[in-house]
């Protein structure tokens, strides 16, 4: 697990490593909330959200200062890595309605 977001490479990096972590990620939740569909008990331990939760809070900052929307490289990462983006359109695509 990558330990400091220094930059947007990080970002992705982490958001990379939270999809195969089997984490349906999403920038505004707390990694005290994710819990295993499958056990019902929570996916983190206490120091492992807490951990998360410093990653992401500089993820944001990154993203911020480099004038890049989290939502959108989240979701991009996500849908790529977990094969979604044949069937849901990325967010850098661009899209034509007809």
């Amino acid at each position: 697990m990558i330990t400091i977001i220094k930059n947007l490479e990080d970002v992705k990096l982490f958001t990379r490593q939270l999809v195969s972590e089997g984490t349906n990620f999403h920038p505004d939740d707390d990694f005290n909330n994710y819990v295993n569909l499958e056990t019902g008990e929570p996916s983190y331990t206490l120091e492992e959200a807490e951990i998360r939760n410093q990653l992401l809070y500089q993820c944001f900052k990154v993203c911020e200062d480099s004038g890049e929307d989290i939502y959108d490289l989240a979701q991009e990462i996500f849908l790529i890595e977990t094969g979604l983006d044949k069937f849901i359109p990325l967010p850098s695509q661009d899209y034509n309605e007809e």
